[in-house]
């Protein structure tokens, strides 16, 4: 079967800060400034990580009814949000597209959380009869694709993607290959998450993987920077349409990029440490290359997972040192959660915008809060301010939890 050439026709976002859109979200990132702040959501005054990357002032009324908005959970409206701005963006309808051929496959880490913790605590108080109906169905990780298919009408391939923090990467991933095999035309991907809960913060304190710069909520997130001391939890959704080259010629859509290729890995090795000297994130970055069929040179920025936690940022750097050899001393890396937190399994999504965009306009994002060089972390990050430059080819990478890897390639689109 020939490869069928795979691009993308629209990207939707609601991400943290007052970031509700594709645009507000790429202003926020090259701003250079941390969208970082107390948690409002709940009270965190006796958690050691009071703050996190919040979205301000997102109402799922806009998207949806009164009675829809209570029987989803807030990773859902989410996602019913940014695809509502997807498919605008694309002009993809029933009228110019076969709907059968259009599918949902949305990653999340965790799916649900809020509703779950909050229907175990009517359980614990109140006892199993109060306990809402709808729990399980707002809860359960694949109602995402399966609402927003419902919402959009979208019959066709449609199922959800798992795999901790690299979830929206592996699910742009698979939905390319889906295309590119011929087993659709085209298909809403990426990522949500709402996990800024009571116990999903309460989880990763336990873990010592939030930054506890509590004085500071600001300059917490500082990825490869010497100083970092953990992650800063975010919330959102990135979402994009993508589409086969031939489908979107036919309607005259608007392309913003293409994939060209899709790498996946596994460490075998830890369930939350990478593998020593990044061996399963470059094997993965070698596979999106080979997908690819272009030589390490040919890429110029990499929009890097970059949590801001010791092990991750040097094991990651250790990897492409180890696949770009000396040219990845010329690349451009940036790690965006710097500006927006980590957004767990709706961060590919995000981030795989991030670098369509980068693409698209001609500017780099910053890695803010770069303010003391790692000797192990010793490569470009463009520390603190956007930078303009042409970007041909962008690589988006997302680790995960249980040693799952990911990496997509993106191409600026040429007939």
């Amino acid at each position: 079967m020939s490869r069928r050439r795979v691009v993308i026709t629209g990207m939707g976002a609601i991400a943290p800060g007052n970031s509700l859109n594709v645009e507000q979200f790429w202003q926020t990132i090259i701003s250079g400034e941390s969208t970082a702040d107390n948690i409002t959501l709940f009270d965190a005054s006796a958690y050691n990580a009071k703050f996190a990357c919040e979205t301000k002032g997102f109402d799922p009324l806009n998207y949806m009814d009164k009675k829809k908005a209570r029987k989803r959970d807030r990773c859902t409206q989410f996602a019913i949000a940014a695809a509502t701005e997807a498919l605008k963006h694309s002009g993809l309808t029933p009228e110019n597209t076969d709907f059968k051929k259009v599918g949902v496959i949305i990653g999340s880490g965790i799916g649900g959380i809020q509703t779950l913790e909050e229907e175990i605590r009517t359980l614990a108080i109140k006892g199993p009869s109060r306990v809402s109906p709808f729990v399980i169905p707002m809860f359960i990780l694949n109602i995402i694709s399966g609402e927003v298919s419902i919402e959009f009408g979208l019959k066709g391939v449609n199922y959800a993607i798992c795999s901790a923090c690299a979830s929206g990467t592996h699910a742009i991933g698979v939905a390319y290959h889906t295309i590119r095999d011929g087993f659709a035309e085209a298909i809403i991907t990426g990522g949500s998450e709402a996990a800024i809960t009571p116990i999903g913060v309460a989880g990763f304190c336990s873990l010592r993987a939030l930054s506890t710069r509590n004085d500071s909520p600001k300059t917490a997130s500082r990825p490869f920077d010497a100083d970092r001391d953990g992650f800063v939890m975010g919330e959102g959704c990135g979402l994009l349409v993508l589409e086969s080259l031939e489908n979107a010629q036919k309607r005259g859509a608007n392309i913003y990029a293409e994939i060209i290729g899709f790498g996946t890995t596994g460490d075998a090795y830890h369930i939350t440490a990478p593998a020593p000297e990044g061996e399963g994130a470059a094997r993965c970055f070698e596979m999106a290359l080979a997908d690819a069929n272009i030589k390490p040179e040919e890429i110029d920025y990499i929009n890097a997972h970059g949590t801001s936690t010791k092990y991750n940022d040097e094991l990651e750097t250790a990897a492409i040192k180890k696949v770009f050899g000396e040219h990845s001393k010329k690349l451009k890396i940036s790690s965006t959660k710097s500006t927006t937190g980590h957004l767990l399994g709706a961060a590919g999504g995000i981030e795989a915008i991030a670098a369509i965009l980068a693409i698209n306009k001609g500017i780099i994002p910053p890695t803010i809060n770069y303010t003391t060089p790692d000797p192990e972390c010793d490569l470009d990050y463009v520390p603190n301010k956007a930078i303009e430059m042409q970007v041909n080819k962008a690589l988006s990478d997302s680790l995960g939890f249980g040693g799952h890897n990911a990496a997509i390639i993106f191409s600026k689109f040429n007939q």
